[in-house]
């Protein structure tokens, strides 16, 4: 089985961190059950430190002007035409604005993954909005896209 960090990323994100701070284990407990589900030490590592740099990032401010974006090289490498058009895509339908577009990029950019598939970005979108306290609303039409497209992905 090879896993990587964005396999154990999405586990996190559908089997603890929608639940209430109550109810989550604390991270070594967490960190011991996956390793008994098979994930590598190393992967789980990098996993909880993305988690950990993307909930030290400010919470997102809304622009108040349209921003227009132009990507770097390394971005252009990671990100093809299928996963910028949809960035674009969900900033146009409000569903992100420019900081959080701008927070998606750079946790996509963290993850070593070369190039992002379309599945993987929307699951990024979706936890970077469900770090941010005044998302709720994005989060859930996010959250819609990602079921409806994947009703099976749970690990």
């Amino acid at each position: 089985m090879k896993e990587n960090v964005f396999d154990v990323l999405i586990y996190l994100f559908e089997n603890y961190l929608d639940r209430d701070a109550e109810q989550t284990p604390d991270p070594d407990e967490m960190r011991t059950e996956l390793l008994e589900a098979g994930f590598p030490q190393q992967e789980i590592n990098r996993a909880f430190d993305w988690l950990e740099t993307l909930g030290a990032q400010q919470p997102m401010r809304a622009a108040s002007l349209p921003a227009f974006r132009i990507f770097s090289s390394e971005e252009l490498a990671k990100l093809d035409v299928e996963c910028r058009g949809f960035l674009m895509f969900l900033e146009q339908s409000g569903i992100l604005t420019a900081a959080s577009r701008e927070m998606v990029i750079d946790r996509l950019m963290a993850l070593n993954e070369e190039p992002i598939s379309l599945e993987n970005l929307k699951w990024v979108v979706l936890m970077v909005l469900f770090s941010q306290p005044s998302e709720e609303v994005a989060f859930a039409r996010m959250e819609n896209l990602v079921y409806e497209s994947f009703p099976g992905y749970i690990h």
